[in-house]
This record gives structure tokens, sequence and C-alpha cells, in this order.
């Protein structure tokens, strides 16, 4: 499979082009620096994605938002729509994109983001990753569209191959923690771009 990766040096991106290309398919990675061997790329110009994408199988967004202001939002909601217009103009139908926790649910009809004593500082980052999936859900009716949200907690760790998969609602373990590490949670995306079982919809992955 030839994958297109925007945010390919993040924590996250990172971990899912080094699994990705463990089980021997191309990446090309796009950053909006160019280091470390990526290319130069604005996601947020629909020509440069359309003639980066082209060719590919498989389009991934994991470019993380800013997390000043109300800009935040906007930035990455500029990114999602350059995309969507971009992978549509070079043929390709399926995206993949790296989510965040705050649209789960704690309790029915109760988001992480809106729980009492959530972190103000993480606030506009995480309304910015709301923003993205409506965007995506409202206007990808004709891709095949996944928005892949990690737990409340995913850091660099161990790989183990082990995870669950849920849907809107906020996975815990035993003792209440949501978490996975980055490794994991790469080798969960990667299942996915390879398997294609939850397109057009919200997924949730966690231990």
């Amino acid at each position: 499979m030839r994958i297109l990766l925007f945010g390919a040096t993040g924590m996250i991106g990172s971990r899912i082009a080094a699994e990705a290309g463990k089980r021997g398919h191309e990446v090309t990675g796009a950053t909006r620096s160019g280091k470390d061997g990526t290319l130069a790329a604005d996601a947020s110009d629909v020509d440069t994605v359309a003639r980066l994408a082209a060719g590919h199988d498989a389009v991934v967004l994991a470019v993380a938002p800013s997390r000043g202001g109300i800009e935040a939002s906007e930035s990455l909601l500029e990114v999602g729509r350059g995309v969507l217009h971009g992978v549509r103009r070079a043929g390709v139908r399926r995206l993949v994109v790296v989510g965040g926790a705050g649209i789960l649910e704690v309790s029915p009809g109760v988001r992480v983001v809106d729980t009492p004593g959530f972190p103000e500082d993480f606030l506009p980052w995480t309304l910015a990753q709301v923003a993205l999936f409506g965007l995506v859900q409202g206007n990808a009716d004709d891709l095949e569209w996944t928005y892949l949200s990690p737990p409340a907690m995913v850091e660099p760790g161990e790989r183990t191959g082990a995870y669950r998969i849920g849907d809107h609602q906020l996975l815990t373990d035993g003792e209440g923690n949501s978490h996975i590490s980055t490794e994991d949670y790469a080798v969960a995306f990667v299942d996915e771009l390879e398997r294609g079982e939850l397109t057009r919809r919200l997924a949730h992955v966690a231990y």
C-alpha cells in the first residue's frame, strides 16, 4: 500500500510511519517544515495535497493543531478542508484521521471535553479536533474515511500489539484508566488502514 502521511514527524505520526514501514508499506511523509527527510507541504493547500496524493492508496492526516486560542480550531479546519478537497482531486478515496479523545463520551451526552475540571490549557486543541471530526463527518460521504480517537492518555511506550476498539464511549481499564502506548495506537491505526473495517465512522482505540 502507498500511504501519504501528513504530520509524519509528530509523536503519533512518526509511530504510524514506522509501523507501516515495518509491514512493507510505502510511506510518503509530509510535514510543514520538511524536516527529517519528509516533504515540505502545506496540507491546507488543495493543489499541494492533490499533487502529493496522486498515485497513493490512502492518505493519513496526523497533523496536530496549535494550542493557542481560537486560531487552533480554524487552522486545523483549514488543513481538513485542504486534505478533503485534495484527496478528491487526486482520486484517492481512503482517508484515515488521527483524532482526539475530547469528543468521546464519559456518560450519555457528556463528552470528555465537557467534564468539570477539564484542563483549560488543552481546551483549544481539543475543540479543534472536535471541529475536525464535524468537518469530516459532514463533508466526506464520498470518501472511505475513518476518524480514530486515542484514549485520554497516549504516550510513548511498549509495542504489545494489544488494544480494544470502541465507538464514541471512552474506554477504560479495570482501574478506570483510559490509556494506550503510542506504539500500540499505531498498530491499531495501520490495522485499520489495511482492513478498512471502520469506514465512515468515529472509532476509538485503548487498552
